[in-house]
């Protein structure tokens, strides 16, 4: 590894170091209080006149700049930012000198001493003794431009939290989402299970999926694009309501909403369908909305989100009819439909599958038109393999995706199909399409049709994209960001 004259110049501050007898980077730390807490501490006592005693903070240097016998600082940690005020008489003249010699912008440093006020106002540490704890060969990002290079912060995401307080911010938004969606759901005696990850035959999803070979085995493996038909076998061992948050791997294209490696919600509910899972996320989502904003109402990418129930339910056929002027049901020839769709400005690729069509007529037409949040419901039965007919109409499925803020679909909701001959069909169907050429159709799963022969209740499914729902919530426009 060649190093750089800037990297050379800090290896060697920290030789100093270890010449003098301190180790650039010791084995542990003595914090008493976070940078946060000492503020508060600070407040709080001075408004009693019971100034507390001496503490020792640690952080990262973010700034330091010298005035004649006094030099300033400030050190960030995980919760704030506090000044330190360093005299040389206060901490010895061998220590002011090595901290103008080796202590560099990004260092993480230990400091012990009695906070105050400065003549500006500002709270900060007078600080008594200081250490390093942690030499840094790198120099961090430059603070006020961040970084420029949008492929070096995906990269380096490290870099990106260490320059940038908003990305640092979307994650803790992320991680209010996921702990509110588990609260939800525990709640309402939803039990918290794990299914497998290497699978010996992929399903639950229309997606191409990443393959790996077991050697002891000899056999291909693929990383699941779901864990849909792995919960609903739990529902036919008994359990009644189910859900996993997990990673999910599909190997497909990469754009602002798609993601190779993605994180997914799933959870189903025996003896529910999905009307009463429409009420469910409508609950869910106000609920994880009021955790991250203290209320039902946000800014996405300038437009206001209210979600409020109930949200508008509008039927698939509907929702296109009315975009594009094309009722699918009148053209049940795969040709025939992909030229209406095309004449109405659909971007559409030769040899698409009539399902696919309606599929992307969604997706550039219906999809675009929707801000607030609105389930579409009533898919054809096609587009839907694992969803059950609808009593009124079996060329239909009751499935339902909510969809918000024009670009976003949340998820992907059933009542799921439980009779295991029409699910073997729809399997079979899935096959025909495989070998016409699309190579996101399901393969025919036949354990998992001998599973629902066993039976399996009437159940209610939903799938929510996590990373999705945090780009919602977090108004971010790309997935990457999040």
């Amino acid at each position: 590894m060649k190093l750089s004259e800037l990297q050379d110049i800090r290896l060697e501050k920290a030789r100093a170091l270890r010449d003098q007898g301190v180790n650039p980077w010791p084995n542990r730390a003595q914090r008493t209080h976070t940078n946060a807490e000492a503020l508060a501490r600070f407040e709080t006592a001075q408004a009693s006149d019971d100034l507390p005693d001496d503490q020792t903070l640690v952080g990262r240097i973010a700034s330091l700049r010298h005035m004649g016998k006094t030099l300033f600082a400030h050190i960030e940690d995980g919760h704030g930012r506090i000044q330190l005020y360093i005299r040389k008489d206060a901490v010895g003249e061998d220590i002011y000198a090595d901290i103008l010699k080796v202590y560099d912008l990004g260092d993480f440093v230990q400091a012990t001493g009695s906070l105050f006020r400065t003549r500006t106002g500002e709270v900060s540490l007078r600080v008594t003794a200081i250490t390093m704890l942690s030499k840094a060969i790198n120099a961090p990002p430059e603070k006020w431009h961040g970084l420029q290079d949008v492929e070096i912060r995906y990269r380096q995401r490290y870099l990106d939290l260490l320059s940038n307080e908003e990305v640092r911010r979307i994650f803790r938004v992320r991680s209010r989402i996921i702990t509110a969606i588990r609260a939800f759901l525990d709640e309402r005696d939803y039990l918290e299970v794990e299914t497998p990850t290497l699978q010996p035959l992929y399903g639950g999803a229309a997606a191409r999926p990443f393959v790996t070979h077991h050697h002891a085995l000899d056999q291909e493996f693929y990383l699941r694009i779901a864990d849909e038909l792995y919960l609903k076998r739990l529902l036919v061992g008994g359990y009644e309501r189910v859900y996993e948050i997990c990673k999910d791997f599909r190997n497909e294209g990469i754009d602002r909403n798609h993601s190779p490696e993605f994180t997914m919600l799933e959870f189903y509910e025996a003896y529910s369908d999905y009307e009463s899972m429409m009420d469910t996320v409508e609950a869910l989502i106000v609920a994880v909305t009021t955790a991250v904003h203290g209320g039902p109402r946000f800014n996405f990418q300038n437009q206001e989100i209210d979600v409020i129930p109930p949200w508008p339910r509008k039927t698939l056929r509907d929702a296109i009819r009315e975009t594009t002027g094309i009722d699918y049901a009148d053209h049940p020839e795969q040709a025939d439909l992909l030229r209406v769709a095309r004449e109405a400005g659909a971007d559409i690729e030769e040899g698409t599958v009539w399902p696919r069509i309606v599929d992307e007529l969604l997706k550039q037409f219906v999809r675009p038109t929707l801000i607030q949040p609105t389930f579409l419901i009533d898919y054809p039965v096609e587009l839907s393999p694992l969803a059950k007919r609808k009593a009124d109409d079996p060329t239909h499925v009751e499935r339902f995706q909510p969809i918000v803020g024009r670009v976003i679909e949340l998820g992907n909701a059933f009542t799921e199909l439980n009779d295991p001959m029409d699910q073997l069909a729809r399997f079979e169907d899935q096959q025909k399409d495989r070998d016409a050429g699309d190579v996101e159709a399901m393969p025919i799963d036949l354990d998992y049709v001998t599973a629902l022969m066993y039976g399996m209740p009437p159940t209610g499914g939903v799938g929510i994209g996590i990373d999705r729902l945090v780009m919602l919530l977090a108004d971010q426009p790309t997935l990457r960001d999040v």
